[in-house]
């Protein structure tokens, strides 16, 4: 494909405000350009762009432009607003929807050990990362929830296959794996953040940690109180007890 058509897949891509797919791509040539000259043109495309700010990636619903990791530290200071951060509960369930899909409300807290909240599934659901995709045929016909293509694009996947290999299987586990790729995509500045903040999750820990420490170091001083208490109470007592045999002594 010669230098012109390439520039205009370029500032089709550039201008475009969703990811373009190869077929959308071929509808910009009168002429007959094939899937294989298109392809070829992003590969060239990709090259061209290897030393810039942001690079060409191919996702689940086509190509785009975006901007590079390391560029994220200076266009974050554009764009004050700090991006949401989810609990390890919600990363634990995405996890468990994304490498167990299609999986029911049942089984992921089957898996957890604990019951999900209607509120994380529906803010799972606002941002367009999971869907029901049908229905499991059992009592009550549960539904079944799978992850959406936005939640491939939003991670800079091209397919589930892409996402991270698990080391271990415990949903704690996978969270973490995956927390490292879930990201905000921001179309207007073309930034992405990560939205899990392990840092700030072991810290929570730490101090939790602390409070139960302590919290145990004032039970057993008010367990060594009432001990001492209980002595002086028996010392008392004896005393209280030993006195009539002196008298009764003297009287003799």
């Amino acid at each position: 494909m010669d230098d012109h058509n390439k520039r205009v897949i370029e500032t089709a891509i550039l201008c475009a405000q969703e990811p373009l797919a190869v077929a959308d791509l071929s509808r910009l040539f009168a002429e007959d350009i094939t899937t294989a000259d298109i392809d070829e043109a992003l590969v060239e495309l990709q090259r061209a762009w290897d030393d810039k700010g942001m690079e060409l990636v191919h996702i689940a619903t086509g190509w785009r432009f975006q901007s590079r990791l390391s560029m994220r530290e200076y266009l974050d200071r554009l764009t004050p607003e700090k991006p949401p951060k989810y609990s390890r509960a919600v990363m634990e369930t995405l996890a468990i929807i994304a490498y167990r899909q299609p999986v029911t409300r049942g089984e992921i807290e089957e898996i957890r050990g604990v019951a999900v909240s209607s509120n994380v599934m529906k803010q799972f659901e606002d941002r367009g990362w999971v869907e029901v995709i049908g229905h499991k045929e059992t009592i009550g016909r549960p539904g079944l929830y799978a992850t959406t293509k936005q939640f491939l694009d939003d991670l800079s996947l091209t397919n589930l296959q892409s996402l991270p290999i698990l080391e271990d299987a415990a949903p704690m586990a996978a969270a973490e794996q995956l927390g490292q790729a879930v990201m905000e995509f921001d179309p207007s500045a073309t930034v992405e953040t990560v939205v899990i903040d392990a840092e700030a999750q072991e810290v929570n820990e730490a101090e939790a940690s602390v409070e139960m420490e302590t919290a145990a170091v004032e039970i057993t001083e008010v367990e060594t109180t009432e001990v001492v208490v209980e002595e002086a109470t028996i010392e008392v007592a004896e005393e209280v007890t030993s006195e009539p045999e002196d008298q009764s002594d003297e009287t003799k």
